[in-house]
């Protein structure tokens, strides 16, 4: 039974990230970015999403907390430099994105509250 309750709390946790996921992107769009790919894959691992707007490539971590303090806190600095690396990557083998500037960003997702983007959320890492 122990067995059945962890696959039903992982496949839970899995079908709510991606519901954040899809709030975020809509959310960002509405903000004139234009999405590039969701989970995406890379050898540095996944990205929640990758978004551009204008001359920026964002790199988009989702996290669903109850404040947007402890979605800030949840991404440590070693999955930052991941991320990072794996956006830098991804720009460089697209010959229309070398050239643009990498950010990290960050969607806070609460239950009850809208979404919350903040735009190069680790600035300087």
């Amino acid at each position: 039974m122990a067995a059945f309750d962890r696959r039903r709390t992982g496949f839970d946790a899995r079908r709510s990230g991606r519901r954040g996921e899809w709030v975020s992107a809509l959310w960002l769009m509405a903000k004139g970015y234009r999405i590039l790919g969701f989970r995406l894959q890379t050898p540095q691992g996944e990205i929640d999403l990758l978004a551009r707007k204008g001359r920026v490539l964002a790199v988009v971590e989702v996290k669903l907390r109850t404040s947007r303090e402890l979605a800030l806190e949840a991404v440590r600095v070693q999955q930052r430099r991941r991320l990072r690396r794996a956006g830098e990557s991804y720009a460089a083998i697209r010959p229309e994105l070398r050239n643009i500037a990498v950010r990290l960003d960050l969607m806070a997702l609460a239950p009850g509250r809208l979404p919350c983007h903040i735009p190069d959320a680790w600035f300087g890492d």
